[in-house]
């Protein structure tokens, strides 16, 4: 107190008049309601230079836009995407969308929904990678979304409660252990659910309003974010303690508690440690899923399934599959092939999974591997794996010689198809995809490792190394290739984009208690069902993102069909047998528009 008189003494009048009334308009803006400003200081209310005349009079807004002709929202899209398209580097047209999203809703989600393929690797994968990374950095001061730490253990509800939508439908949260293939990114994980939910509503068209993104913070093991004094997240390490699991469980019941039973809960990126048993807690007592344990492996298995005329198998039976990877998506994925093989075949499940292979970092998972953990350095293979460590003697190996590298397992298993979910760029070497060959005459490659740099392979390698003959599909985008030939192919993005949008809105229309792996075979078998010809006749096995919508709303009637079937639907009225799910669904989905 006596320093700020001293400082006061020793300005002169004229300083001191100035100092005390510059912040004065702040002062008086803060305590006072200024209602049409804060109009357009609302993202879900403000249209800008789009405002009519009668509203800028009921609103009163004379003076805080100018005063000419209002702007339509295709002229206002329009000049978005001309700026756009100036700036140069992915990560300023990231923050130059969401500074849009910051402040009009509507003309963010139209620029989204009329330039999908253009804007979506910008929104999302790959740009969200960097997104993610620089997220301390690039943190705008704005409202968006939720973060939760675990100090705030005791008034999860209040906190949620602060939020100003009250009317949520789908919460995607992540405690950010695991973003991508980049790992641990503690707070700055937040790009995730902000990206998954701006997918959502382009292409499933669920009311941006109606969306919470929310990230569980309970520290990182990220040493550079520690040191990094931007770093806005809670600088210790990562709590696998019983509070985590307590903060778990507080969240959940805050959030039916304030939302509804049916309010759509989305795991996102969280450790191998967690998914597995958070997933299985919570899927029987929430409308729940994991996204990188379900949702990519319902569109890796509508891939696969709408490969066949390109592959020249009749069904997944057929094929041997090899995964490098066995975290939760690599898992997840061969679950769910094994469930549809089981399906299509009659064949057990544990029958359907001798099928699926996979390598992790110490080499082919077999039953070797199981009897004490010495080949895993004295620790044992982790339960998940188990159900895939097969016996090494049923396709002509020793169990006292587990292979090691991804090389020697290729030769080995003989797979018809590759999947790679391990965040290791170029692991899927030229002497590798050219040793498919023999094994298939137009062997499966799906590397899927986001950002594009941790993809296994590149689209241009697998079609050049095989001279055209793989089917190939990646999770970040790639450009069609033109051989020397002349014949061009155009690789499939196996992006979870082309599901989860739909399953939610499918579960939401429905009034979904649950969401189960059967959902997902549903919604996979919808996708796959809406690959075009012409798509198909150029290798890709998924459909344009141009028709990314259309296709949401059939996979999400095809879902809520399925829920409703099931008896899994608080709907109470009794719906006729023909009831047109497509249209129910479409009905529920949000059009941008002033």
């Amino acid at each position: 107190m006596l320093q700020l008189l001293s400082l006061l003494l020793a300005l002169s009048a004229t300083d001191a008049f100035t100092f005390a009334h510059a912040r004065r308009p702040f002062t008086s803006l803060a305590s006072c309601k200024h209602e049409p400003y804060n109009v357009l200081k609302n993202p879900f209310q403000n249209k800008g230079t789009s405002f009519t005349k009668a509203e800028r009079d009921s609103l009163n807004l004379h003076g805080l836009v100018p005063a000419g002709e209002p702007l339509s929202l295709d002229v206002k899209v329009e000049n978005a995407m001309v700026q756009l398209r100036r700036k140069a580097a992915p990560i300023d047209k990231y923050t130059f969308l969401h500074t849009i999203q910051d402040s009009d809703e509507t003309l963010f989600y139209a620029i989204l929904t009329r330039y999908t393929h253009e804007t979506m690797p910008l929104v999302y994968t790959p740009t969200v990678g960097q997104a993610c990374q620089e997220w301390s950095q690039i943190y705008r001061q704005t409202p968006r979304g939720v973060y939760i730490s675990l100090n705030d253990k005791g008034r999860v509800f209040d906190i949620l409660n602060n939020y100003p939508n009250k009317d949520i439908k789908a919460i995607v949260f992540t405690d950010g252990e695991r973003i991508l293939g980049l790992g641990d990114l503690g707070t700055n994980g937040m790009g995730i659910p902000v990206g998954k939910l701006a997918l959502y509503t382009t292409c499933a068209g669920i009311h941006p309003s109606q969306c919470l993104p929310v990230t569980i913070d309970v520290g990182t093991n990220n040493e550079a974010f520690l040191k990094d004094p931007s770093y806005i997240g809670l600088r210790q390490k990562r709590d696998r303690s019983e509070k985590f699991d307590e903060l778990i469980e507080e969240f959940f019941q805050a959030t039916q508690k304030l939302y509804g039973r049916n309010v759509l809960l989305q795991f996102e990126d969280f450790g191998n440690t967690n998914a597995f048993r958070l997933l299985d807690r919570y899927r029987d007592r929430a409308t729940t899923f994991n996204d990188d344990i379900q949702g990519t492996a319902s569109v890796v298995l509508a891939g696969l399934l709408a490969s066949h005329p390109l592959t020249g198998k009749k069904q997944l039976a057929d094929h041997t599959f090899l995964f490098f990877g066995a975290g939760e998506a690599g898992i997840g994925i061969g679950e769910l092939i094994s469930a549809a093989i089981a399906k299509e075949t009659g064949c057990s499940l544990d029958e359907a999974r001798k099928r699926c292979w996979f390598v992790d970092s110490k080499g082919l998972v077999c039953s070797a591997r199981l009897s004490d953990g010495v080949a895993d350095g004295g620790k044992k293979l982790e339960h998940h794996k188990v159900p895939y460590a097969h016996d090494l003697s049923t396709v002509g190996g020793s169990n006292s010689a587990v292979p090691t590298s991804l090389a020697e397992a290729v030769k080995l298993i003989k797979p018809t198809g590759m999947v790679g979910v391990s965040a290791q760029g170029g692991v899927f070497s030229e002497a590798i995809i050219k040793d498919l060959l023999n094994y298939s005459e137009h062997p499966l490659v799906f590397a899927l490792s986001n950002p594009t740099h941790k993809a296994e392979c590149t689209a241009k390698d697998a079609y050049t190394w095989s001279n055209g003959k793989v089917v190939f599909a990646s999770g970040s985008p790639f450009d069609p290739v033109t051989l020397p030939d002349g014949r061009e192919f155009v690789p499939g993005q196996g992006n979870n984009a082309y599901i989860f949008p739909g399953v939610g809105l499918g579960a939401i229309a429905a009034e979904a208690t649950t969401i189960t792996d059967e959902d997902f075979l549903v919604a996979a078998a919808a996708l796959a069902s809406k690959v075009p010809q012409d798509r198909l006749d150029v290798g890709c096995c998924y459909p344009p993102l141009s028709d990314i919508r259309p296709v949401s709303q059939y996979i999400a009637a095809e879902v809520a069909k399925h829920v409703y079937a099931t008896g899994r639907s608080d709907i109470k009225e009794t719906l006729p047998k023909d009831f047109d799910w497509l249209a129910y669904c479409g009905e529920k989905m949000y059009t941008p528009s002033y």
